[in-house]
Parts: structure tokens; C-alpha cells; sequence
């Protein structure tokens, strides 16, 4: 017999996990679920891990932005502060304004009209409110129609702003035609001849759209055909002359392709929504909807691609992006962020969300217990269900990778009265703790098992329900009994897909001005394989602890080639040979690409200067490397392990994504950015909302139609 709580077994500690956590332990459900969190490993943070390593340096999993309308992410951060309670006197980032900081310098690294390489930077105006705010009121904010209306409008300004940035002088017409008579007369006129006239059919195609946002195809096709017509002569003529009104020009010919699109395929009007175009992808939509090769060859395109890692098995010559994701992510993205474009946080991952989330959960009375693997989810035998009975969860078989002395871990290290991770375990706090590490145990790898007992939790005995908040890459070997036979299972497995990446960060003595960066502090995208992300992190370096500080700090990430199975677990060399790769590509980068970026940071012949690196070691007055060898005092990282590759959003995958509300199984539900969660993206956005849904299919809370976008068409 056991308390009259339900005990809740959440398997996994990363975003998603950590959601539900957070919201069946909610004060309104009047402690109703005794929550136990397990997780390998030391810490938490599944692929938004971070630590703390040598100088207290942060070492991230990869480049971390939220963006805008993470309204889900920000609204549950801002209640984590505020129950946190910190006291600023004490702690500097006490408050969500103190852990997020605005980014509005937004970059895309543009190949010129001449073949080289430069940087096109845009500062997005901040707009009304912050995310997590209640929404506005008025037309629906998540409908086609809302978004044919601000895509109609922003269409008009574009194309003004071009004609303006020509030299062209537009007054309004003053017209007293009709409506009608006017799209008559302007399809009538043949080819758009004069500024005037484009800017007029842009106004008009406004109009109707705003006054009528479901106006008919017959109505506003033709407009944009005529609009398409004119982007691409103007884009042809100004291709190898002039790359500001180029690239003005390409973003019209994607938003009239856009428009063009949700109309010709009457979104609008499907009861699917945008997953109605789910089959196609991006670029293949775009291209079906008359954008031009220029503009899908564009640093704008290929942005979109470098941000959600969209490329087949980590392939870059083979992108793959979903059009309905890519669709809903934009709009959203553009249409729907609040303050700012992107926000930094002003710390690591794991200082700002995990260890805050960490110490709430702590102390609402959650359990957690460290350093558990999850090697097998046990199905009841169907034999044994009576008519009616659904399949439910029997047993959880972990492996225990360590025990903690006196059965209490610790996980969180204070720098400068900031709680944070480690980058390694607290050996010392293990049994056995230093043999461990003596001997290379890799507590955070799929090919490193070793462990010092095994435990199994059975359900009434141990459990009653259970979340899976693995990542997608973990389920074939999780969940293999599941995987066997349930088709549905199957199908996700084999269709829902992740990849691995790889990311390196680099500690500088020059600023970046004096390394030949000349521009604003940025995020920029698109630039030479094999990094092509890079993000100035400069602010972070007063949050270490250098000797001798650095001057600048750039965090570079990409995806990384993923074979088509996981290596056999046997295989336990296999991330360290990934590793070296990673430490090869970071080489070669840095002596044969960043001088496109950052001219003044090489040497005659063109070759990275090495003795810019700091390293830690040597400030501490340990020996000094030279040359390529300095690299190894940096930070790399090949992110190979199954649980923590990044969800990709191929075209025709959504349909076979699984929600966290299924109710196939009587005691399980799922959570991660790989279930059907509204979004169906990977980011920080769909992890917190698939961890409402996975809280909402135990306790029925939160209420559905609060988590911001879930109705998204």
C-alpha cells in the first residue's frame, strides 16, 4: 500500500522533462503527485547542458537564442524567477530581465555580387511587450488570415522602400476608380512599367487583402503574379550591380512566393493549416510558388537552413526542412516576436534555466536521482489484460552509474554566488568517486555502460505513471520493447529523425574590432561550411574567472555528419574518433575560414594566429603550447550521443510524430521536441510546450488553450 499521492516517473532532464515537472508540482494541484526526476549522469539540461569548466569557463552543448515569441519558454522562466525569489544583493541574476538581455543585431553572411564573402546585418526595431505576456487582443493572433494580413502589409513597405531606395518618388494616386476598375486597370496594363505603378498594385493587393483577408483567389492571384513578374525583372537587373537593392529585392520575390503560395493552396481555408503543405519542402514550395533561384540560393534561405540544422543526416548537401514547419516557424519568428527578435541569455544554459528550475523543483519537494541510465521500459505482457485494458508500463530497468556518498547528491557549485554545473561529476562526493575517474568513466555516453548495480522500478510498487522525456535518438533503445510492437512506434522512429552537431568555442586576447570585425555585436548565420553559425558571446566573459580575462569570446556551431544507425554500443572509441574530427574541422576552419570573417585574426598567408588563444592553463602558469596545438586548450564538442541529437523537421514527417495526450498506453505519456506538440520544431519553444501536454495528460492541467500556439494552424 502507498500514499495516496500518484507517483509520477520522469525519465530524462531536459527541457520538456523539467516542464512537466514543473507544472504537475503547480501549488493548484494541491500536491497531488510525488514527482521523482531520473536522470544520468551529474546534471541537468538533456541538449541544453552546460558547465563549468578550468577558469569556471562556460561550455555549452551549442549555441543557445531564444527567440521572440517563445511565449511558453519565457512564461514559465519568468514564474521560475519569481517563486526563486532571489535576492539581488546576494545572487546578480536574481531576476528573468537579469538572465535574458534583448539581441536586436541579427547577421547573414552574404556572398557579393564578386564572389566574397560579407556581412549582412539588420537590427530588428524592438516591439510592444516581452514574451510571456498575455497575448493582444483583436483579429485572432494564430490565424492565415491575421497572417495574409501582416504579410500583405509588409509586402507594401518593402516594395515602397525599394522604389525610395532607387530614387523613386511615389504619390498615392488619389484614385476614384472602384476597386475592381483599379485591379482591371492594372492587369489591363500589361507589365508593371514604373515605380508607380508596382508601388500602386502593392497598395491595392493591401487593400483587399486587410478589408477581406479571405478575399478571393480570383481577386488577388492575378495581383501577385503581376508583383512576381516585376521582382524577379528587378532582381535580374540589379544580380551582378548592386547587392543592398539585391538583396531587398530577393526577400520581396520570398514573401510574394509566400503569399502566393498560402493563397493558391487556399490555407486559409484547410482544416489542416499549414500542415496542409507538410509534404513539400522549403525550397520546393517556394520554387512551386514562383520564388527565383536567386532568392533560394540566398543568405536568407540558406539561414533558415543553418538554423534548424536542416540537412539529412547531417549532410549540408543535402538540406531538408519541412514547408509547413518552416511556414509556421517564420511567421511566428517575424510576425510574432515580442521585445526583441532574439534574446541571450547572460550566462550558461545550465546557469540560467537548469539550475533556476533545479533548485524551484527542489524545493517544491521533487525528487531527483543523478547518475540513473534507463536501459529497458518493460511492456506488460498483452496475455495478461482483461478485455477492455489497455497496455500499460510494468517496469523500468536502470542501470545505477554511481552512488552518492550518504545517498544525497549535491549537483549545483556556487561561482560568485551564482549556482551552476560542473562541467564534471563531484568525484569526491561519489563511492568510489576517484577510481572513476581514474578510470575515464563517461557517465554522459551511450557507449560507456559501466555501472555499479542495476535497479528496476515496478509499477505499484515504485511508480504509477511514467514520462519519457528522452531525446528522440534514445527511443530505439529505451523503448525497443515499445518499438516492437506498436507500427505507430515504428513509423515515428524510423520518420521522425535527429542529427548530430558539433560546436566549438574560442577564448581571444584582441576585442573583436581588433581581430577585423568591424560591425555590432551579432548572431549570424550562413556563413562557410563547416560552422556556418557564429555568435559574438563576449558579455559572458565577466562571468568566468580569468586571471588574465580575455577580450572576446565567439561560440561557432553546425551539424555534423550522422551515420544512418547508431554505432554498436561495444564501440566505445567511437566519440573520441568523432571528437578528433571535430578538433580537425575546428583546425582547418580557423586557418582557411574565419579570415572572411574576421580578417585581421590571420597572418599574411592567410592562417589563423594562434598565439591569440587563451588558454587557461597558462594564465594559471602552466606550459605554453604553440601553433594548431593551442586548439586543445579550447572547447569542442561532437554532440554523437543519441539522446541528444537535435530533432529535424523533414518534409512528410509530422504526421507520424506521436502527441504526449495519445492514450495508446494506460500509464505513459511522452514529452520532447520530437512528439506532436504544435510547433514541431527543434527548439527550446516546442520542448516546453510538449512538456505542458505531457503534464496536462496526467493531471489535466494546464488547461489546453493556455499553451500559447497549440491551436496554431
Amino acid at each position: 500500500m502507498h500514499s495516496e499521492k500518484v507517483r509520477v516517473a520522469i525519465i530524462g532532464g531536459g527541457v520538456s522533462a523539467l516542464t512537466a515537472a514543473f507544472e504537475l508540482t503547480q501549488p493548484h494541484l494541491r500536491n497531488r503527485f510525488q514527482v521523482t526526476v531520473y536522470q544520468l549522469g551529474w546534471r541537468l539540461g538533456g541538449k541544453g547542458a552546460s558547465g563549468r569548466g578550468a577558469a569556471d569557463r562556460i561550455e555549452e552543448h551549442g549555441l543557445h537564442l531564444w527567440m521572440g515569441f517563445y511565449d511558453n519558454a519565457f512564461g514559465m522562466m519568468r514564474a521560475v524567477y519569481r517563486e526563486l525569489g532571489r535576492d539581488p544583493r546576494e545572487c546578480h541574476i536574481a531576476d528573468w530581465r537579469d538572465a535574458f538581455v534583448p539581441a536586436n543585431f541579427v547577421g547573414l553572411a552574404d556572398r557579393t555580387s564578386s564572389g566574397e564573402w560579407a556581412p549582412w546585418l539588420a537590427h530588428f526595431p524592438a516591439t510592444p511587450g516581452d514574451p510571456g505576456d498575455p497575448l493582444p487582443g483583436g483579429l485572432p493572433v494564430f490565424s492565415v488570415q491575421n497572417y495574409l494580413v501582416r504579410g500583405a502589409r509588409l509586402l507594401a513597405e518593402l516594395i515602397a522602400s525599394a522604389y525610395r531606395t532607387s530614387g523613386e518618388r511615389f504619390e498615392p494616386s488619389g484614385s476614384a476608380f472602384s476597386m475592381s476598375e483599379r485591379i482591371a486597370r492594372i492587369l489591363n496594363y500589361g507589365a508593371l512599367a514604373t515605380g508607380v505603378a508596382v508601388i500602386e498594385a502593392a497598395e491595392l493587393l493591401k487593400t483587399i487583402i486587410v478589408s477581406a483577408p479571405v478575399a478571393p483567389t480570383s481577386a488577388v492571384l492575378p495581383l501577385l503574379d503581376k508583383l512576381g513578374e516585376v521582382a524577379r525583372d528587378r532582381l535580374g537587373a540589379v544580380l551582378a550591380t548592386d547587392d543592398g537593392m539585391r538583396r531587398l529585392w530577393e526577400v520581396i520575390d520570398l514573401v510574394l512566393a509566400i503569399l502566393r503560395g498560402v493563397v493558391r493552396f487556399e490555407l486559409a481555408f484547410d482544416s489542416r493549416g499549414f500542415d496542409a503543405v507538410d509534404d513539400y519542402d522549403w525550397r520546393e514550395w517556394l520554387r512551386i510558388n514562383g520564388a527565383s533561384d536567386a532568392s533560394l540560393d540566398s543568405a536568407f534561405i540558406r539561414g533558415i537552413y543553418n538554423l534548424a540544422l536542416a540537412y539529412r543526416d547531417g549532410d549540408e548537401r543535402r538540406p531538408a526542412l519541412s514547408a509547413a514547419c518552416a511556414l509556421r516557424g517564420s511567421v511566428r519568428m517575424f510576425f510574432g516576436y515580442r521585445g526583441a527578435l532574439f534574446w541571450r541569455m547572460t550566462a550558461g544554459m545550465g546557469d540560467i534555466v537548469f539550475a533556476p528550475l533545479y533548485e524551484v523543483l527542489f524545493a517544491r519537494g521533487v525528487r531527483f536521482e543523478f547518475f540513473h541510465r534507463l536501459e529497458n521500459i518493460k511492456v506488460c505482457d498483452a496475455a495478461r489484460l482483461r478485455p477492455g485494458e489497455r497496455p500499460y508500463i510494468e517496469a523500468l530497468e536502470f542501470d545505477v552509474q554511481a552512488k552518492p556518498k550518504g545517498g544525497t547528491y549535491n549537483p549545483l557549485k556556487l561561482v560568485r554566488g551564482l549556482p551552476c554545473w560542473p562541467s564534471e561529476p563531484k568525484w569526491t562526493d561519489l563511492e568510489g568517486g576517484e577510481d572513476q575517474r581514474a578510470g575515464g568513466w563517461q557517465f554522459e555516453s551511450f557507449w560507456d555502460h559501466r555501472h555499479v548495480e542495476k535497479k528496476t522500478l515496478r509499477v505499484v510498487d515504485d511508480f504509477d505513471a511514467v514520462v519519457l522525456g528522452v531525446g528522440v535518438g534514445a527511443i530505439p533503445h529505451v523503448a525497443r520493447e515499445i518499438v516492437a510492437q506498436d507500427p505507430r512506434w515504428r513509423a515515428m522512429v524510423a520518420r521522425v529523425k535527429g542529427v548530430a552537431s558539433q560546436a566549438f568555442q574560442i577564448w581571444l586576447r584582441a576585442d573583436m574590432k581588433q581581430l577585423g570585425w568591424r560591425h555590432n555585436q551579432v548572431n549570424l548565420a550562413a556563413f562557410s561550411p563547416p560552422f556556418e553559425t557564429w555568435a559574438d558571446m563576449r558579455d559572458l566573459i565577466a562571468e568566468e574567472s580569468w586571471k588574465d580575462a580575455p577580450r572576446s569570446l565567439a561560440y561557432f556551431c553546425s551539424v555534423l555528419p550522422t551515420p544512418p544507425h547508431v554505432p554498436d554500443r561495444e564501440d566505445r572509441d567511437y566519440p573520441t574518433r568523432r571528437h578528433e574530427e571535430v578538433r580537425k574541422n575546428v583546425v582547418h576552419f580557423l586557418d582557411h575560414r574565419v579570415g572572411r570573417l574576421w580578417p585581421d585574426a590571420v597572418d599574411a598567408r592567410g592562417h589563423f594566429r594562434w598565439d591569440e588563444l587563451v588558454d587557461a592553463a597558462e594564465t594559471g602558469g602552466g606550459p605554453r603550447a604553440t601553433g594548431t596545438s593551442r586548439i586543445s586548450s579550447q572547447f569542442y564538442t561532437a554532440n554523437v550521443e543519441p539522446t541528444g541529437y537535435y530533432t529535424l523537421s523533414l518534409p512528410g514527417t509530422s504526421r507520424y510524430r506521436i502527441s504526449p495526450l495519445d492514450v495508446r498506453y494506460d500509464n505513459l505519456t511522452i514529452s520532447g521536441d520530437w512528439t506532436s506538440c504544435g510547433l514541431n520544431t527543434g527548439c527550446i519553444e516546442s520542448a516546453v510546450m510538449s512538456g505542458k501536454l505531457a503534464a496536462h495528460a496526467i493531471s489535466r492541467s494546464p488547461p489546453l488553450h493556455s499553451i500559447v500556439g497549440y491551436y496554431h494552424p
